[in-house]
């Protein structure tokens, strides 16, 4: 790619910059998640995949408007209505007790809105039960599966490169975690398994362009010399040699995930936003977060060779 052919951007030097855009950008969904729970009770807007409960689609004959629904299901003690697509159409989230059924659910919601809007102007599209165990049970594994590919990752590239570039991986993808947990929370998006999975991947993408980078510093490291060079020059050197496959493989991967979110219609929406942050985010970290950690760590901790060892200065005897 020519435009980045002869690149020698200075990332390194700006890292203090990315860490300010970072830390606000993590405080601000920290304090929404905060606010979620003081507000719907929960740091996420979980839907019924992990709450349990029912869920009722209704398709209206004219399009109204949510507020108005709402106020056919009880006004403030409505529950959680969203549109679906079009302005005629909406999901209802009730919960649903345990010596009840989800048709009986689904009867009580038609007869609420039935008594605002006549029968026949609407319909029950589709109804669906979860139950709460297993909602549960979903979020507990979910929790496991992020967990484990922490470790694995960790254990990879302590075993491929070096353990400083897997704890430097490992904090780069917890950045990216903690971002696209808090976007979740300022916007109230539903956590459903759909999103779940598209956290997961965000994860195996910002891991797999984070990989590249150190690939290029590992190699970079092997040349003639390269032990006594700047740590920081070497790797804003390895950031610019592999410029032109990060953006092409993330612009690329935007282009479909766009074409997606424009013509994948409702039910993908929500997975297909995730992902989109999960590119921008992945890539980003790859550059301000991931390498500046791996600069930081060598710093503080060294390289972790036994030559460094060997070299210690001894004072000097009269």
């Amino acid at each position: 790619m020519r435009l980045f052919q002869d690149s020698a951007y200075k990332f390194i030097e700006g890292r203090k910059k990315a860490y300010v855009v970072s830390g606000v950008i993590i405080a601000l969904g920290i304090a929404a998640m905060i606010l979620n729970v003081a507000t719907i009770g929960s740091w996420q807007n979980y839907g019924v995949d992990f709450t349990g409960g029912s869920l009722i689609q209704v398709r209206f004959d004219e399009p109204i408007t949510d507020a108005a629904l709402r106020a056919a299901l009880g006004g403030a003690e409505a529950p959680p209505v969203t549109r679906f697509g079009t302005e005629n159409e909406y999901v209802i989230r009730a919960p649903i007790d345990d010596d009840s059924s989800i048709n009986e659910v689904a009867e009580a919601v038609e007869v609420q809105i039935s008594a605002v809007y006549p029968s026949g102007t609407f319909e029950v599209v589709r109804t669906e039960l979860v139950g709460a165990k297993v909602g549960g049970e979903l979020q507990v594994k979910a929790l496991y599966a992020i967990l484990f590919s922490f470790l694995l990752t960790l254990l990879y590239l302590a075993f491929r490169f070096e353990m400083r570039f897997g704890m430097a991986a490992v904090i780069a993808t917890a950045h990216d975690l903690l971002v696209t947990l808090g976007f979740l929370a300022v916007f109230k998006v539903e956590i459903a398994l759909p999103t779940v999975a598209a956290i997961l991947t965000i994860v195996g993408y910002s891991l797999n362009d984070t990989i590249v980078v150190f690939d290029r510093v590992r190699e970079n490291l092997q040349k003639k010399g390269a032990r006594k060079r700047d740590p920081i020059d070497l790797v804003n050197g390895s950031i610019n040699e592999t410029l032109p496959r990060t953006v092409l493989t993330s612009g690329t991967t935007l282009a479909v995930l766009m074409a997606l979110l424009i013509l994948g219609g409702p039910v993908l929406f929500d997975f297909t936003l995730v992902l989109i942050l999960g590119v921008v985010i992945g890539t980003y970290s790859s550059v301000f977060v991931a390498s500046p950690a791996l600069v930081e760590i060598q710093k503080r901790f060294g390289t972790g060779q036994s030559s460094e060892k060997k070299t210690k200065i001894e004072p000097a005897t009269v």
